[in-house]
């Protein structure tokens, strides 16, 4: 197998801010999944009004287990309507059930799931979630279909989603089953399955939704979405600076996301052939890719610069490949050789992504490796201090000599907002956050650790070390970590002047499968989750994975 590239090239921010979604995203995991095992879906109950409030049902049958999503819609006056976590209502609000609630169940957790924070649920419910609808599309869909049109198409297009979500909790958030309850299920083993399904089955309800109420405004007139225009739709996502925080306080998991990704792409250059079949796949991907970007909108000037070398990048990809054969010599190397020579590290990751799309076969086992198993670590106390000291400098290098006193490279703080009930990002030496500050500056910190380590004697047990000084033991242990998960570590300045967190933002999100990445500030993200999946009644295992890249336009 070809050498994995080095953390040191991979774990950069800006690299990190470039990913793609690729075959072992989550959601893909769970839809190949799905159609594989032959999961039957089902509409169990859709009491909505004419004014649109009520509740519904959607199950989905497994192998072994039924899984419910219980939706609840209602009537949000346009003034109360916000994506912010402190929020107190919502235009739709969710928790996926652990098996088909009966009528007591849905009673119990109707007084529960619309109040989202303020309520609590048992661990009959896996996930807890809410949405709003997207003001500029909604009542043009409903308007149109109520009068027997179909939406129109630049519109929808332009936007993506009739709803976005702004929060899906699982994990024991809200009184929600813990991760341990289901991390030993097959279809829930891989990360974050419950959120996808919840998500993949709202999906379904937006849509049906949208054509209740164009039915009750517009009676027999009222026409159904065209399943083309549908099928575009996703599920909007926004998502800001809580979710940063994730990748940096979670470092053996988010090493596993990034291995399997890195190993998958080593296994695939490694390959000293293509087959005919595999190379014509891997073209009319490309081509497929180059539809995805030119849909992909963002106002934001970061996003539009990256999306203006990424057409680029598309372009000179197209040209490189109508003079190459990709049937020999090690193709796929050959490839990603010339990509890190001449493209962005948009189009470079876009290409690492894409290489892997001939290969299931290859690399889709690795997804059953993206959990983190591993437990509670407990930090080893015998440990030489030399030994500390080197694993330090690995995971660091450069970042240890930066000048960390000046104002440039610690302009930045992390702290939670008591008002806001978020972390945030705030100005370190302009508002009264430092007092508050959350430990999510592991390169800094590491550098003081080892300017404190740097007088003790190489052969002292680390533990000595901890006893006189404490307040370094988050560094010790993630040191001792990295020893098992070199990707666990971001290799830039998480507190610097010029840090964007949007960068930290999309590298998870790209792991779940979005697409779309549209950034509203440097602090957070809006996002299309599922835009182009089939809807679960036409899932099979003919259109279960490659529906993440739209049809070429002609």
């Amino acid at each position: 197998m070809a050498e994995m590239r080095a953390p040191e090239t991979v774990m950069t921010l800006s690299r990190l801010g470039s990913l793609h979604q690729c075959r072992l995203s989550f959601m893909r995991q769970l839809t190949r999944r799905m159609a594989r095992e032959g999961w039957a879906f089902t509409r169990r109950l859709f009491q909505i009004d004419a004014q649109g409030v009520g509740h519904a049902v959607y199950t989905a049958q497994g192998p072994e287990r039924a899984y419910s999503l219980i939706a609840f819609a209602h009537d949000l006056p346009p003034d109360m309507r916000s994506d912010r976590v402190i929020a107190t209502a919502w235009d739709a609000t969710f928790t996926l059930f652990d098996g088909i609630p009966s009528a007591a169940d849905i009673q119990e957790l109707s007084k529960n799931v619309p109040l989202q924070e303020a309520g609590r649920v048992s661990e009959s419910s896996l996930s807890v979630s809410r949405a709003n609808r997207s003001v500029r599309l909604w009542e043009h869909v409903v308007d149109a279909l109520s009068k027997g049109q179909q939406p129109a198409k630049a519109q929808l297009d332009a936007v993506g989603y009739l709803m976005r979500t702004t929060a899906v909790y699982g994990s024991g958030k809200l009184g929600a089953a813990d991760r341990e309850m289901t991390a030993q299920r097959p279809e829930t083993q891989a990360p974050f399955q419950v959120e996808m399904l919840s998500v993949f089955l709202t999906r379904w309800f937006v849509r049906d939704l949208v054509e209740h109420m164009a039915q009750q405004r517009g009676g027999d007139t009222a026409v159904p979405l065209d399943p083309a225009l549908a099928q575009d739709l996703g599920i909007g996502n926004s998502t800001g600076l809580g979710m940063a925080p994730y990748i940096v306080n979670h470092p053996v998991l988010f090493n596993n996301w990034i291995t399997a990704r890195e190993r998958a792409i080593a296994k695939v250059r490694a390959l000293p052939s293509a087959t005919p079949e595999q190379v014509a796949l891997f073209r009319d991907l490309v081509t497929r890719s180059q539809t995805l970007v030119a849909r992909w909108r963002s106002e934001h000037p970061l996003q539009i610069v990256k999306l203006s070398k990424l057409t680029g990048d598309m372009a000179a990809l197209q040209t490189w490949l109508a003079a190459m054969d990709l049937s020999e010599n090690a193709p796929w190397n050959r490839l990603m050789l010339w990509a890190e020579d001449v493209l962005s590290e948009e189009g470079q990751e876009l290409i690492a992504s894409l290489i892997l799309e001939p290969y299931g076969d290859l690399v889709d086992a690795l997804g059953a490796e993206m959990a983190d198993s591993s437990g509670a670590f407990i930090i080893d106390g015998a440990m030489p201090i030399g030994t500390i000291r080197e694993l330090i400098r690995t995971s660091f290098g450069p970042l240890l000599d930066l000048d960390w006193s000046a104002r440039e490279n610690c302009a930045r703080a992390w702290y939670v907002s008591e008002e806001k009930l978020e972390p945030r990002l705030g100005e370190r030496f302009e508002e009264p956050v430092a007092d508050y500050e959350q430990p999510l500056a592991p390169a800094r910190d590491a550098a003081a650790a080892l300017a404190t380590l740097s007088s003790w004697q190489a052969d002292t047990p680390v533990a000595d070390f901890l006893a006189q000084h404490p307040e370094h033991r988050h560094t010790i242990r993630r040191a001792q970590i990295a020893q098992t998960a070199p990707y666990g570590e971001i290799r830039s300045n998480t507190i610097g002047a010029d840090v964007l967190p949007i960068d930290m933002l999309r590298a998870k999100l790209s792991f779940f499968g979005v697409t779309r990445f549209d950034p509203r500030s440097d602090r957070w993200v809006r996002v299309n989750m599922y835009s182009g999946a089939p809807y679960p009644q036409d899932l099979n295992p003919a259109n279960a994975d490659l529906w993440v890249y739209p049809e070429a336009t002609s």
